[in-house]
C-alpha cells in the first residue's frame, strides 16, 4: 500500500512538473471550485507544446509509461496528430539489469548455467530494453547465438502500473465528455493484453519462426532460426545476425550496398508480407532492421525483435485492396461503400456523407505527383476522418498504418525518389486479380473439395434416415402423409441441387484436365 501511495505521489507530481493538468482540463467539465484549485496549486505556465510535455512526462515516469505511450502512438484514430507524432519519438531504452541476475534468469528457465550450456557466454549485455536484454554466446557446435532474457520482476511492475492507469482511465470515462469516443478502458485492456504477450518470449520466437518459413525461399529478407532447444517463456536463443544497422547509410554506401534497391526492396518485402501471407513484422523502425554484408547474402533485410506482429485475414485484405484501388480512381463513393459493406460504419451512415469527408480530407493529398504520396499518411486521414461517424477501426488495421508509415519513412531516407504507389500496385492488383474471376472461383472450390468429397455421399443415406425417422412415428395417418410429401420434395430439391454441383464440379475437372493437357494452366 505504502509503495502505491508513493507511485501515485510520483505520477501527480510529474503532472504538476509538466503541465499535464492544462492538457487535461480543456476536456473536462470540472466545477468551478475544482479550477480555482488547480489555479492555486498548478499556477506554473510551461511553454512548450502540450505533445512535447507529455512525452517528457511519460519518460520520466519510467519503461512502462513508455511503452503505454508507444501503443499510443499507434492509435491515430483516438489521438490527435500532434501527440501521435510526438509519441512516435519516444525510445524504448533503459540500463541494463545485472549481469548475475540474467545468469541467474538463464539457469532457472533452461536447468543448467551458461557455463554448461554454452561454450561461451558474454556476460555484458549488448542490448537492453525495458522487457527484456540480449547477450551473446556461442553454442557447443560451434554456432554464434543471441541469448535474449527476460528482465525479472516484470509481472509484478506491470501489473501495479496497469492497475493505476485502469483507476485513471475509470476516472477519465467518469469526468470526461469525449472519454466514449476516445475509450480509456478499452485502451489500458489493449496495453495489457500486448504488455502481458511481450512477457512470454515464446510468443515472440513463434512469431519469427513463422516469418522465416514465409521468406524461406526469399532473397529479399533473413530472419533468425530459433534454436527451440534453448528456448522458454522468459529466455530464448536465436542465431547470431551480423549486418550493418539500415539508419548508417553512410556505412551501407561504403559496403557497396545499393540504396535505391534496398528501399524498393523493402517496400516489396512489406507488401508481400500483407498481401501474400497476411502476416506482416509490425515494429520494423530502424532499430529492428539490419542489412547483410555477407557475400553469399549481400544486401538482403535482416529482421530482428519479433514480439509485435500484425495478422490480417482475407476480409481485412480485400477491404485494404478494394481502399486502395479506389483510392487510386479517386472513387470516394466507393471507399464510403466499402466502410459501411463492412460493417465498421454504422449501417445508419449516410453513403453521401462519408463521401463527401473522405473527398474533403483526400483530394488535398492526391494533388501532388503520386511519388510524393504517403500510403500511411492516406490511411492516417481516412482513421481521422472516420472518427466524426463513429467508425469502430480494426487494431490490425492501425498497425498496418503504423508500420506503413515506418517503411515509407525508411524507405524515402534511402532513396528520396521512391514511388511507393508505383511498387505497390503490382501486389494490389495481383490481389484483385486473385480474389475475383473464374480463377478466384476455381482456386476457392479446389480448396473446398476435400469437404465437399465428405458430404456429397452422406446426403442419400441422411435423406433416407429422416424419411425412416419420420415413418415410424405413431402419428395420424393424413400428418405422415403431409410430412412425407413435405420430406419428399426437399429430397427432390436436395437431389437437384446435388445433380447441379455434380454437373459443375464434372466440367470443372475436364476443363482442369483440358488446360493443363494444353498447357493453359490456371
Amino acid at each position: 500500500m505504502i509503495l502505491k501511495f508513493l507511485r501515485l505521489l510520483k505520477i501527480f507530481t510529474v503532472i504538476v512538473k509538466y503541465g499535464l493538468d492544462e492538457i487535461a482540463i480543456s476536456g473536462l467539465h470540472v466545477p468551478r471550485t475544482a479550477r480555482l484549485i488547480n489555479t492555486v496549486f498548478f499556477w506554473r505556465r510551461i511553454t512548450s507544446p502540450r505533445a512535447i510535455r507529455l512525452r517528457l512526462a511519460l519518460e520520466e515516469l519510467g519503461p512502462i509509461f513508455v511503452k503505454f505511450g508507444q501503443v499510443l502512438s499507434t492509435r491515430p484514430d483516438l489521438m490527435p496528430p500532434d501527440i501521435v507524432a510526438e509519441l512516435s519519438l519516444l525510445q524504448d531504452r533503459v540500463p541494463p539489469f545485472d549481469s548475475d541476475v540474467a545468469v541467474a534468469q538463464i539457469t532457472r528457465s533452461l536447468g543448467a548455467a551458461p557455463d554448461m550450456l554454452f561454450a561461451a557466454f558474454e556476460r555484458t549485455p549488448v542490448a537492453s530494453a525495458s522487457i527484456a536484454q540480449v547477450h551473446f554466446a556461442t553454442l557447443k557446435n560451434g554456432k554464434e547465438v543471441a541469448v535474449k532474457v527476460l528482465r525479472p520482476g516484470m509481472k509484478s511492475t506491470i501489473d501495479e502500473d496497469i492497475a493505476l492507469m485502469q483507476m485513471a482511465a475509470g476516472l477519465i470515462e467518469k469526468v470526461w465528455a469525449d472519454s466514449r469516443r476516445l475509450k480509456p478502458r478499452e485502451v489500458v485492456a489493449e496495453f495489457d493484453k500486448y504488455l502481458h504477450d511481450e512477457l512470454d518470449l515464446m510468443r515472440e520466437a513463434a512469431n519469427a519462426s513463422q516469418l522465416r518459413r514465409n521468406f524461406a525461399n526469399s532473397d529479399l529478407l533473413l530472419v533468425p532460426e530459433m534454436y527451440w532447444d534453448y528456448c522458454s517463456s522468459s529466455v530464448i536463443v536465436m542465431e547470431r545476425m551480423n549486418g550493418i544497422p539500415i539508419s548508417q547509410t553512410d556505412r551501407l554506401v561504403a559496403a557497396g550496398v545499393d540504396l535505391k534497391k534496398l528501399s524498393s526492396d523493402g517496400v516489396e518485402i512489406f507488401f508481400t508480407q500483407v498481401f501474400r501471407d497476411g502476416f506482416f513484422h509490425a515494429d520494423m523502425h530502424p532499430g529492428n532492421i539490419l542489412v547483410s554484408i555477407d557475400p553469399a547474402t549481400f544486401g538482403r533485410y535482416i529482421a530482428l525483435d519479433f514480439g509485435i506482429v500484425g495478422t490480417l485475414n482475407d476480409f481485412d485484405k480485400d477491404y485494404l485492396s478494394q481502399n486502395f484501388v479506389a483510392f487510386f480512381r479517386r472513387d470516394y463513393k466507393r471507399v464510403a461503400e466499402a466502410h459501411i459493406e463492412s460493417g465498421w460504419a454504422p449501417r445508419e451512415t449516410r453513403v453521401d456523407e462519408l463521401e463527401a469527408a473522405v473527398r474533403a480530407t483526400c483530394e488535398p493529398i492526391f494533388d501532388r505527383p503520386l511519388k510524393d504520396i504517403s500510403f500511411g499518411q492516406v490511411l492516417l486521414r481516412l482513421f481521422q476522418t472516420s472518427r466524426r461517424f463513429n467508425v469502430e477501426v480494426q487494431p490490425q488495421l492501425v498497425l498496418l498504418q503504423k508500420t506503413m508509415l515506418n517503411i515509407e519513412g525508411l524507405g524515402r531516407q534511402l532513396d528520396p525518389e521512391l514511388d511507393l504507389w508505383k511498387t505497390a500496385k503490382p501486389y494490389l492488383e495481383r490481389w484483385m486479380a486473385e480474389q475475383v474471376g473464374w480463377r478466384a472461383f476455381v482456386d476457392h472450390l479446389r480448396d473446398e473439395a476435400p469437404r465437399y468429397a465428405a458430404i456429397f455421399p452422406q446426403l442419400p443415406r441422411l435423406a433416407h434416415q429422416v424419411l425412416e425417422k419420420h415413418a415410424h412415428r405413431e402419428v395420424d395417418q393424413d400428418v405422415v402423409m403431409a410430412m412425407l410429401l413435405h420430406e419428399q420434395r426437399r429430397t427432390n430439391r436436395l437431389l437437384m441441387f446435388v445433380a447441379c454441383v455434380a454437373g459443375v464440379l464434372a466440367v470443372l475437372v475436364v476443363g482442369m484436365h483440358v488446360a493443363q493437357r494444353w498447357h493453359w494452366g490456371f
